[in-house]
């Protein structure tokens, strides 16, 4: 198949760009059959935004005691009022038993 630069505009900023033979050869190497939608600035923006959290979304924490071991720590979601709770040492220790 003969590749040849394309002109795209990107969907977020609406900016032309092109989109270069080289990357259409690595896009059918790896079998993507659509050229991309957004510019390589967007597309870097894209990929930051979904490695880092928000500021306005704080992580929020629970006290638990744990049901194995009756030590006291910090869990990073809510649990429920039924059923087991465990640290995280027991609760590794419980996953490594059941392999």
């Amino acid at each position: 198949m003969s590749f040849q630069d394309k002109t795209l505009t990107c969907r977020d900023c609406g900016k032309d760009f092109t989109w270069t033979k080289g990357e259409q050869e690595f896009f059918a190497q790896k079998g993507f059959d659509k050229p991309p939608i957004r510019c390589m600035d967007c597309r870097k923006k894209k990929k930051e935004g979904r490695q880092q959290k928000p500021q306005s979304v704080k992580e929020e924490f629970h006290t638990i005691t744990c049901s194995k071991c009756q030590k006291t720590t910090e869990v990073d979601f809510r649990p429920r009022s039924s059923g087991e709770i465990l640290c995280s040492e027991c609760f590794e220790k419980q996953l490594n038993e059941s392999k």
